[in-house]
């Protein structure tokens, strides 16, 4: 319902393969640690983008969105349902092209909004999850 298919894969393979991942730390039991090596491992530079800005995955951090000096084609958030919805308001920002709600990240206010906006926008799925799928 919150991204089809095709969607999907116009984020995962036509949109741009730099992804912001918001929420991404250096803390290895988090969910956004896995997926941005999985990111990677396909071929997209991962940004991490959380308060402390640490360096991930030999990847330079962001204490935001709008800190990022370069353009930014995905935005991926892992943070919860009630901060994601200024999250994807930064996105529409900065002009990324895609917006990728993370499992269990719901919030249709801001789906609207960004698919109003123009972007593209996938809500409660993991892109490590879909992009192998894609073979």
């Amino acid at each position: 319902m919150y991204g089809d298919s095709g969607t999907v894969r116009e984020i995962l393979t036509e949109l741009g393969d730099t992804w912001a991942v918001v929420g991404l730390s250096q803390n290895t039991s988090r969910p956004a640690y896995g997926v941005a090596q999985v990111l990677q491992r396909y071929g997209k530079r991962i940004v991490p983008v959380h308060p402390k800005a640490e360096t991930v995955h030999g990847e330079r951090g962001y204490p935001s969105l709008a800190d990022i000096p370069f353009p930014v084609d995905v935005v991926d958030v892992f943070v919860n349902s009630a901060l994601a919805g200024p999250v994807a308001d930064e996105a529409v920002a900065i002009g990324a092209a895609a917006v990728w709600f993370q499992l269990g990240v719901v919030n249709e206010a801001a789906y609207e909004r960004t698919r109003a906006a123009g972007l593209r926008m996938v809500m409660d799925r993991c892109p490590a999850i879909e992009i192998p799928r894609l073979g």
